[in-house]
């Protein structure tokens, strides 16, 4: 049986598609909770996030153990999901982080989001933030053996200052 998405390491080359798809699902993740500012300001910064994303990636290309990053493609080669983990940056919480992973809504139920929390986070202990009021998101984690820590903090300007709160997972058996 073929699996109808190829999940691949991002480059430096997929820049462009990474950063338009992340900003793709950051709308459709967020419609109901953000503000319409908050998506006027990730279309106009689209450029600049493209140039931060190739930025990053060649960095990480040239840093063994740093963040790491994944785009699937449906058949078609379309990009439809990212995510990206490595090394914790919360200094409480020095395990492994996942940075995030965003599906575009037309592949919700597939199983892909699985399929990218297994690449880029596998068997090991993890950490999360998950914005408030996002209970697809919750449920999804949870299923995955993550529950909150009890550290919250507010998210920064370009978020609207949402609450978001973080999440951990103890290593499970491979």
């Amino acid at each position: 049986m073929t699996l109808p998405y190829v999940i691949r390491p991002a480059t430096v080359d997929d820049a462009e598609a990474y950063a338009r798809t992340h900003v793709a699902c950051l709308h459709e993740t967020y419609e109901h909770i953000m503000p319409p500012e908050y998506h006027a300001y990730y279309d106009a910064e689209l450029p600049a996030i493209i140039e931060r994303r190739r930025t990053a990636f060649e960095e990480a290309a040239g840093t063994p153990g740093s963040a790491r990053s994944w785009l699937a493609f449906d058949d078609d080669g379309g990009p439809v999901a990212i995510a990206t983990s490595g090394p914790g940056r919360d200094d409480d919480r020095p395990d492994f982080e996942l940075h995030h992973i965003y599906t575009l809504q037309s592949t919700h139920g597939t199983g892909l989001g699985q399929r990218l929390l297994d690449t880029a986070i596998g068997t090991r202990a993890a950490y999360l933030w998950i914005l408030d009021h996002n209970p697809r998101a919750e449920q999804f984690y949870r299923r995955n053996g993550f529950e909150p820590d009890g550290t919250a903090m507010l998210c920064g300007p370009t978020w609207h200052y949402r609450p978001m709160f973080r999440m951990h997972r103890a290593d499970r058996p491979a």
